[in-house]
């Protein structure tokens, strides 16, 4: 059997057994690669040479019993918008097309620190603005369940390099949605902690208050395993969040409880009406009743301003692109226009052929909403909004423990139908950026398939730093599905194992592995 049939939790716990090593679990990794890389363009770059001394190096750290987290030897991926040293990050775009930044991103580092084994960095949406993975400058990603539907956006190539066994787990980053949505669409599970929980270091911004890093994996263990490594404050980054401060605890494994007995659990009414897919409301309601029948408090009630999500966030966001995008002039790294006269010229021809369609208008539309005379009209009335959606939000809370819902109005579109119709791909967030307008974490997993095949997901919202219910919610409604069933491109590899529950880590063991310092530029 396949070792890319295993959990990365599993995965770590044969590595600890000696049943398997670190370089076979990563050359397994790029076999797969190989072999379906060509059809699903999951990756922008790779470095097997890298991946395969990294390899040996963290064999060497578990041998000698320094590293023992349900993380070390596992091979992951990194989406292409966050930061590894002496490694590409392009961002998907062509105006970085060239840029190797000289740090990690604090995610990456604490990643790296506990054993994962970096295969190489993901495809995406440019600079994460879409939802379909379509809009990038290196080309389209396809769906694993079926290669002419999108994976999802802008995480599209992680949440398809895990669907398709390219790696084990992937980081992405969520925006509006961009690590739930694509989660939905290739069926796996995919997380986005509250706004702080994890550092922005060396994450490149598309929007600063919204954008956080999460984890891409293949069950819901695997997400809190991932989570308890990466959480935590970075003195680097001045949003990040201290959780003992705040009096909560980062041992996320510790939620993977098969238990929802008394847990109240609301569905927003609002989420449930006009566009709507009916077998997408089916699955989504019927897994409702699973939790329902194992013991939580299920009801529905309303949640207000639902209908006002999309055009605050796409005005805050757009502004906040507008802003962060400018530093891309050509002069200080990136691309540069070959013909030009005089400095203005060259700003004018980098950034003409730099960006692409999407990222030109929303930079546009970023630079208009913070213009003299439109800025109280719209940016302002945007954060308002935004105020008011975190309220209803805060009152809900009050009464549940977690909201359910659908993660998007429908499954996968084909490729090429959401770029004829970009008001239609924003619309496709519609139940996503709640979340990151109010700072709330969010988890999907699959629910069911629709009659063309096409997974469905399950979205799970809670409370500001309340993570662990959400995963132990999730965990439990895993637990009363069943395996889900594997995508179609994984359809020779069978005879799965049960999903695992990470093990703590042994006294005395330590979290530290090779420094990035000293990793040769690949």
């Amino acid at each position: 059997m396949s070792l890319m049939e295993f959990s990365a939790v599993q995965l770590a716990g044969k590595i600890k057994k000696k049943e398997c090593t670190c370089r076979e679990a990563v050359k397994e990794a790029f076999r797969q690669i190989e072999e379906k890389e060509a059809k699903f363009h999951c990756y922008i770059s790779l470095d097997k040479e890298r991946a395969l001394k990294r390899a040996e190096q963290v064999q060497a750290a578990i041998d000698a019993g320094e590293l023992a987290g349900p993380l070390a030897g596992v091979p992951i991926a990194v989406k292409d918008n966050i930061c590894t040293k002496d490694v590409k990050t392009t961002c998907a775009s062509r105006i970085l097309s060239n840029f190797v930044p000289s740090y990690s991103a604090e995610a990456v580092v604490r990643l790296e620190r506990a054993g994962a084994i970096i295969l190489g960095k993901t495809n995406m949406d440019e600079f994460a603005m879409g939802s379909t993975t379509e809009t990038s400058a290196f080309g389209v990603t396809g769906n694993p369940w079926n290669p002419g539907h999108v994976p999802g956006g802008s995480s599209g190539g992680s949440a398809a390099a895990v669907a398709a066994g390219e790696c084990f787990a992937a980081l992405g980053s969520d925006t509006g949605g961009s690590i739930r949505q694509p989660a939905g669409f290739c069926g796996v599970v995919g997380m986005k902690p509250t706004y702080g929980a994890v550092s922005r270091y060396g994450l490149v911004a598309y929007g600063s208050s919204l954008d956080q890093i999460g984890p891409l994996c293949r069950d819901v263990a695997d997400c809190a395993a991932i989570l308890e490594v990466i959480a935590g404050h970075d003195s680097k980054d001045s949003t990040s969040v201290d959780f003992a401060a705040a009096g909560e605890k980062t041992d996320f494994t510790s939620a993977l409880k098969d238990d929802v007995s008394g847990m109240r659990i609301g569905i927003p009414r609002d989420y449930f009406g006009e566009g709507l897919h009916p077998e997408v409301r089916k699955a989504v309601l019927e897994a409702a009743e699973l939790l329902k029948d194992k013991g939580a408090e299920v009801e529905e009630f309303d949640l207000p301003l639902v209908e006002y999500a999309i055009p605050a966030y796409y005005t805050i966001a757009s502004a906040e692109a507008s802003s962060n995008l400018e530093r891309f002039d050509g002069i200080k790294y990136g691309y540069r226009a070959s013909e030009y006269e005089g400095l203005h010229q060259m700003y004018k021809r980098t950034r003409s052929e730099g960006f692409g369609p999407e990222v030109k208008r929303r930079i546009m539309l970023g630079s208009f909403v913070l213009s003299s005379g439109y800025y109280d009209a719209y940016y302002l009335k945007a954060l308002r909004v935004k105020a008011l959606i975190k309220k209803a939000f805060d009152e809900a809370f009050a009464r549940y423990d977690c909201l359910l819902g659908p993660v998007a109005p429908t499954t996968a579109p084909g490729l090429g139908e959401s770029l004829t119709d970009p008001i239609r791909m924003y619309l496709g967030d519609i139940y996503t950026i709640s979340a990151n307008l109010a700072g709330l974490p969010g988890i999907c997993l699959p629910c069911g398939l629709d009659s063309r095949g096409l997974p469905i997901g399950l979205q799970l919202v809670g409370d500001c730093f309340q993570e662990k219910k959400l995963i132990q919610a999730a965990f439990s409604y895993e637990q009363a599905r069943g395996r889900f069933p594997d995508c179609p491109c994984r359809a020779e590899e069978t005879a799965v194992p049960e999903p695992a529950v990470p093990e703590p880590a042994a006294a005395g063991s330590k979290a530290g592995g090779t420094d990035s310092d000293e990793r040769r530029r690949g």
